[in-house]
């Protein structure tokens, strides 16, 4: 393996670099972040339009660029150092991942040039209030065969609020199936859950003998679900390297700025000492996530081993960093103006989605045989 990108892929990133620069300042954020859909629909679709960001790893049968989880990891690293606040995670991580997982060719003809194009934004419904992150505990029903209806409920749906389809796991009496739902149907009703960290949105979702559309074979959606994890898992650990490195950015320009009898602290050995160790915890949560990357691409028998150690590494390192960066920063680091508590949000709920780094390192042992 190599872990040094190559010339068109450094492009790439200067590319969404410069693009999330200009539409994605820590002012553009503060300002989804108090909405209720929380993101831009037109810089949505110049994502889609003039970087091609929703089609990054959509094969190019159904209309994308077929590019690797290499690409994509890019492409949330430098999200992650920006916090932008746009469905992409949910959309592309979650819902492209799992309608891939699936293998049916008519329904991901049908919905995946949609992604492509920036037209269709996806959400998936697979957790309840009382699951656990578990997709064994689904109490959410659905009757009929292909074209069925469901009824029930689900929890931390991300960006539910504003997602055009929704692919949701329910019980049908073949066992856990995988159903797409027009997001705007009158019998679904969503409602905003306050989350920790605003920038990414959260919701409860309730069907009422919603209409929906079996994808891939009935009674297999949990197979489906537990087979996209592990991506998605890799994509969140990319994100959380590109947070923690702009926060350690923003730690060591405050060092260098910040006057304290008569010298800049940065020269005092305590903060030298915690600016050292946030390098290396940021150094390492890098080669976690790009190994998993690479993992998603060249070795998929390794990636739930893998994709478990990066997603506990990475969150951790993430959510210390940020704590460190606080402490750098002093008082003002504490306060809703500065920029820093931000990060800290970001940090703290990332490390809980899908279960903490506790919970990971759990499976990682059974995995594993310990």
């Amino acid at each position: 393996m190599n872990f040094a990108f190559n010339e068109e892929q450094e492009e790439f990133r200067r590319s969404i670099h410069r693009f999330l620069q200009d539409h994605s300042a820590i002012s553009e954020v503060r300002r989804l972040m108090d909405t209720d859909e929380g993101f831009d629909p037109k810089i949505w679709n110049q994502m889609a339009t003039q970087l091609g960001l929703t089609a990054v790893t959509i094969p190019e049968k159904f209309g994308g660029l077929g590019y690797g989880q290499v690409e994509l990891g890019i492409v949330f690293e430098e999200m992650g150092r920006t916090l932008l606040c746009a469905p992409y995670f949910s959309t592309v991580a979650l819902g492209v991942n799992l309608l891939l997982e699936t293998g049916d060719e008519a329904v991901c003809s049908e919905y995946l040039p949609l992604v492509a194009s920036g037209e269709a934004r996806l959400a998936v419904g697979a957790y309840e209030s009382e699951s656990d992150w578990s997709v064994d505990d689904i109490y959410t029903s659905a009757t009929g065969g292909a074209e069925a209806v469901i009824t029930g409920s689900k929890s931390y749906v991300i960006d539910g609020l504003t997602a055009t389809h929704l692919l949701v796991l329910a019980r049908s009496p073949e066992g856990i199936s995988l159903y797409i739902v027009d997001g705007s149907d009158k019998s679904i009703e969503k409602t905003s859950q306050l989350p920790l960290d605003l920038t990414r949105k959260i919701a409860t979702v309730t069907f009422d003998s919603t209409p929906a559309k079996l994808i891939g074979i009935a009674g297999t959606g949990s197979s489906y679900y537990e087979k996209m994890l592990p991506k998605s898992l890799v994509s969140l650990a990319s994100e959380q390297v590109g947070g923690a490195q702009r926060v350690l950015e923003m730690a060591v320009d405050y060092a260098k700025t910040r006057i304290q009898f008569g010298r800049p602290i940065g020269s005092f050995q305590a903060i030298k000492h915690k600016c050292a160790d946030m390098l290396v915890e940021v150094e390492s949560a890098k080669s976690a996530a790009y190994y998993g990357a690479w993992v998603v691409d060249n070795d998929p028998a390794e990636l739930p081993t893998v994709s478990y150690l990066a997603k506990a590494f990475c969150s951790e390192a993430f959510f210390s960093v940020a704590a460190e960066n606080i402490q750098i920063h002093g008082g003002i680091g504490f306060t809703w103006e500065h920029d820093a508590h931000l990060y800290f949000k970001r940090a703290k709920s990332s490390e809980i989605m899908f279960g903490s780094p506790a919970f990971f390192r759990e499976k990682l042992a059974q995995r594993i045989g310990l």
